[in-house]
């Protein structure tokens, strides 16, 4: 086990590497809407499920290929959080890479060509892209590329949206990239990986003690992209870090990563895990908690336990069942952490939206995944 010095000035903040400024708003760093303002995951899910209907609907393959395409500019929004200017601009059979599932997006706002930016998509969508545009078919039909009048892809986006049952304002393209802005939030993507996917300025990744590159952020960007895909972890909870110490015991090795949020992580795992995974400082890894291993105290001051990790929220939400009560606590960067517990306890516990927490959980709680 590793000791943890406390003092005055980080009080509330014993696992934060960087200072961030109390109440910061996740969804307005990135620009981005209230989540009541624009579409869930559900939703966009609906509305893209509408698209693909859509496509096969067509009465004539002239009439197909074209909605085809329409389709594709939004999988590219849906997916990328990508400006409909960027997407309209694209060539797809050469700025999209699907040997590194890439796509070099370049802006030319005010015709005037800025830096172009790569964003990572998952395995997937690559796929799916790659597969439509190797049909000889939909490739003659691209002779212009996305050369489409932007004000016929919003009518073709507003109108799915009706079709839908929705308000046609949260169907445009704009709308449709904040949503997307919104959902990896809400999914505990880090904030630098999805400021940098937007296109938006990112903040100084560099916390107290490590730094990120941008390539890193992209990796772990990609990570996530393919996580997202298949779903093969039932954990709720994860961290996306880099190593920062590492000490090696007898049986067992006690790992600290720091967060891109600017957190650090500590787990204890046995040697053979340690070389099965090929740790070392400097190393990228995801560190995953399952919510029931989350416990929570309503305390101002920080809890003297033996949990290693401790993170100060507030409680986002809750969903009181039966049995058992389901707690999700947002912590100062935009993270937000779930907590399941007895119903029988959080009658104890008192809480409510609101309400400041202490989100804890050991060390022996921390499962590692490397890249």
């Amino acid at each position: 086990m590793v000791s943890i010095k406390k003092d005055s000035k980080s009080q509330g903040r014993s696992n934060q590497l960087s200072s961030m400024p109390k109440g910061i708003s996740h969804g307005r760093i990135v620009s981005a809407p209230d989540e009541g303002q624009c579409l869930d995951t559900v939703q966009l899910n609906q509305l893209e499920q509408s698209f693909r209907e859509w496509v096969k609907r067509s009465p004539r393959r002239d009439i197909r290929l074209s909605h085809k395409r329409i389709l594709l500019i939004f999988l590219l929004i849906r997916y990328t959080g990508a400006k409909l200017n960027e997407v309209l601009a694209l060539d797809p059979f050469n700025d999209i890479n699907h040997d590194r599932q890439s796509i070099l997006f370049r802006n030319t706002d005010s015709g005037i060509e800025v830096n172009p930016r790569q964003v990572q998509i998952s395995e997937a969508l690559s796929r799916e892209i790659q597969s439509t545009l190797a049909d000889p078919i939909f490739r003659d039909s691209l002779q212009n590329l996305f050369g489409i009048d932007p004000g016929f892809v919003r009518r073709k986006f507003y109108e799915r949206a009706k079709a839908c049952g929705f308000f046609k304002g949260l169907g445009g393209p704009e709308m449709i990239r904040r949503a997307r802005a919104v959902e990896l939030m809400q999914s505990n993507m880090p904030l630098p990986a999805v400021q940098m996917l937007l296109g938006h300025s990112t903040p100084n990744l560099t916390t107290s003690l490590v730094s990120f590159s941008e390539d890193e952020i992209r990796r772990v960007t990609k990570l996530f992209m393919e996580r997202e895909s298949s779903r093969k972890t039932s954990a709720r909870n994860s961290f996306f870090g880099k190593i920062q110490a590492i000490q090696r015991g007898d049986i067992q090795t006690w790992v600290e990563l720091a967060t891109i949020g600017g957190y650090k992580v500590t787990t204890v795992i046995t040697n053979e895990s340690l070389d099965q995974l090929g740790l070392k400082e400097g190393k990228l890894i995801t560190a995953e908690v399952k919510a029931p291993w989350v416990i929570l105290q309503k305390t101002v001051e920080e809890p003297e336990c033996s949990a290693e990790n401790r993170f100060n929220g507030v409680v986002a939400w809750i969903n009181k069942g039966k049995v058992n009560s389901e707690y999700m606590v947002r912590i100062s960067d935009g993270t937000e952490l779930c907590s399941i517990v007895s119903t029988k306890s959080s009658r104890y516990l008192r809480l409510k939206e609101g309400d400041r927490v202490w989100a804890l959980f050991n060390c022996f709680s921390v499962v590692l995944h490397a890249e």
